[in-house]
C-alpha cells in the first residue's frame, strides 16, 4: 500500500491518541519515571526513562512542580508513539498545557516530523495534521529558588560533544549519557570527568512500537533531540546545574531538501533552540540555560578542532549504522561515515584518518552516490546529521588542491568531484568564520574564539 494513503487510512481506523499518565518514583540507587500513551482500539505503551543517582545531591521529587516538569517530558515522547497511525487526535488526560502551548509542541510536532512525513509521502499542513485537547488538570507550580552553577554536557559519543568537553575542561562539569555504552563513557573519561560527575540515562522504548514498526504502520525519523531538551533541563533543574550545554553546530540549519524546510536536525537548529528557551523561561522558569555551546561554529570548523584532540581518535564514534553493533564501530558504508571522513580530511588526510576509519573512504566507488548527495548534486542531503554541501566541497577542493601539489594520484571519489564539477574557492578560508547567532554569554564566547582563533 503507498504510504500516504496507509496514512489516511489509519489515521480513519485509529483516529484518537491518548497521553493518560505519567509517574515518577526514586530509591536510593535512581529516579525511575514512567509513561503511559494509547492508540485506542489497537495498543498501550509505556516508556520509561531511569536516572542513575551516584551522589548526586538532589532536590525534592515529590512536588508539583517536578511533576509538571515530568510531564512535559512525555508530551515529546508521545511523538514516538502517535507517528505509528498519526491518530488525528490527541487527548492528554494527565495536564493541561493552554492554547499558546499548543500551538508550541504542534510546531515542534509537524517540523520535527518533516523527515518522516517526506519520507513516508505524507502530504497534510500544520494545521490539520493534528488537533490537541486537554482534560486534565492544570498545573501552575512554580520552581524553588535555588543557586545553581556548573555545566552538563550530554555526550552522545560522536566528535562534537567531545570538541565542548576539552574547551569547557577548567569549568564545573558534568557529563550526561543517554543509554551509555564503552564509547561514550571512555570518552566522559578521557576528559577526565569522573564517574560520579556522569550522569547516566538509560531510556527504555516500549516493545509495541516495535511491534507496531514490523507490521508496517507508519514509521521514521523523530526529534530525539527534543526530548534531551526537556530531560536534560529537568536534570539541570534536580541536580543544580546552571547550563545545559549541547553541541549542535550551525550547520544543522540547513535544510535536506532545497526550498523545502525538512530538515533530518530540526531539534538541533537555532529556530528549535530559540522556541525552546522561550517556552521555558515562560512556563517552567528554572533559572536552567539550555543552549548550544558550538552554535557559533560549522562542522568543518568543529573537525578543525578534533585533528588536534588526538586522544579521542581511536575511540570517538559518529556511525549510527555502527552504534548498533555489539562493539561500536565505524560502518564505513553510510553517508555519516563518509561525512566524518571527507570533514576532517583537510587536516588528517591520509595516514591518521586511515588509523579512525581503517580504510580510505575516498577510493571506496560504492559510496559515489553518497558522495554526490553530500556534495549537494544528488535529489536530496542525505538524512543523516551532516554538513552543509560548502564545507563537503570546501573539504574535498582543499584535498584535491593539497594532493595535486604534492604530485600525488586522487583516490577515486575526489577524481570524480574534480571531473565533474567546480571545485571551491580556497583563497577564502571557511575555517575562520563565527556565527554570532547564538546563545553564549560574553565568557563563553570568549572560550570558544579563543580556541579557534588560537593560530592566528
Amino acid at each position: 500500500m503507498d504510504n500516504s494513503q496507509k496514512f489516511i487510512d489509519l489515521r480513519e481506523k485509529y483516529k484518537t491518541f491518548l497521553y493518560n499518565s505519567f509517574e515518577i518514583k526514586e530509591d536510593e540507587k535512581e529516579i525511575y519515571i514512567k509513561f503511559e500513551f494509547e492508540i485506542e482500539g489497537l495498543k498501550k505503551f509505556n516508556p520509561t526513562i531511569r536516572i542513575l543517582k551516584k551522589n548526586m545531591k538532589i532536590k525534592k521529587l515529590n512536588t508539583d512542580f517536578v511533576k509538571k516538569m515530568v510531564f512535559h517530558m512525555g508530551l515529546i515522547e508521545l511523538i514516538s508513539y502517535w507517528k505509528a497511525t498519526c491518530s488525528k487526535n490527541v487527548i492528554i488526560k494527565c495536564g493541561y498545557i493552554n492554547e499558546e502551548q499548543i500551538s508550541w509542541f504542534k510546531k515542534l510536532y509537524y517540523y520535527g516530523l518533516g523527515e518522516l512525513f517526506y519520507t513516508n509521502n505524507i502530504k497534510v499542513s500544520i494545521d490539520e495534521f493534528m488537533n490537541i485537547k486537554c482534560t486534565g488538570q492544570e498545573n501552575n507550580s512554580f520552581a524553588e529558588e535555588s543557586n545553581l552553577d556548573g555545566y552538563i554536557i550530554p555526550v552522545g559519543g560522536g566528535k562534537d560533544s567531545i570538541v565542548t568537553l576539552e574547551i569547557l575542561k577548567n569549568m564545573k562539569r558534568r557529563a550526561l549519557i543517554v543509554n551509555p555504552k564503552p564509547v561514550t563513557l571512555k570518552c566522559a573519561e578521557i576528559a577526565g570527568i569522573e564517574n560520579d560527575n556522569i550522569i547516566e540515562v538509560y531510556r527504555t522504548i516500549d516493545k509495541g512500537i516495535i511491534e507496531l514498526n514490523s507490521e508496517g504502520f507508519i514509521n521514521g525519523h523523530t526529534p530525539f533531540s527534543s526530548m534531551l531538551a526537556f530531560l536534560s533541563y529537568f536534570i539541570g533543574y534536580i541536580t543544580g546545574n546552571k547550563y545545559i550545554a549541547l553541541s549542535n553546530e550551525s550547520s544543522a540549519n540547513e535544510s535536506n531538501v532545497e526550498g523545502e524546510k525538512i530538515n533530518h536536525q530540526y531539534s538541533k537548529t537555532y529556530e528549535f533552540e530559540n522556541d525552546f528557551k522561550q517556552y521555558t523561561d515562560k512556563y517552567l522558569k528554572t533559572g536552567v540555560k539550555y543552549f548550544s555551546f558550538l552554535r557559533p561554529l560549522t562542522e568543518i570548523q568543529i573537525a578543525k578542532l578534533v585533528s588536534k584532540y588526538e586522544k579521542y581518535h581511536k575511540v570517538f564514534k559518529s556511525c549510527n549504522v555502527g552504534s548498533k553493533e555489539k562493539e561500536w564501530k565505524w560502518c564505513c558504508n553510510c553517508p555519516k561515515c563518509l561525512f566524518v571522513f571527507t570533514i576532517l580530511s583537510p587536516f588528517l588526510y591520509k595516514d591518521k584518518l586511515f588509523n579512525i576509519f581503517g580504510e580510505d573512504l575516498f577510493e571506496k566507488k560504492s559510496l559515489e552516490k553518497t558522495f554526490n548527495e553530500l556534495l549537494g548534486y544528488g535529489k536530496t542531503k542525505p538524512f543523516e546529521c551532516v554538513g552543509t554541501y560548502r564545507e563537503v566541497r570546501y573539504a574535498a577542493s582543499y584535498v584535491i588542491n593539497k594532493l595535486e601539489k604534492e604530485n600525488k594520484k586522487l583516490p577515486y571519489l575526489l577524481e570524480m568531484y574534480k571531473d565533474n564539477y567546480e571545485l571551491s574557492d580556497l583563497s577564502y578560508d571557511i575555517t575562520k568564520e563565527y556565527n554570532n547567532e547564538n546563545n553564549l554569554d560574553e565568557e563563553q564566547n570568549e572560550l570558544l574564539r579563543k580556541e579557534v582563533f588560537e593560530d592566528d
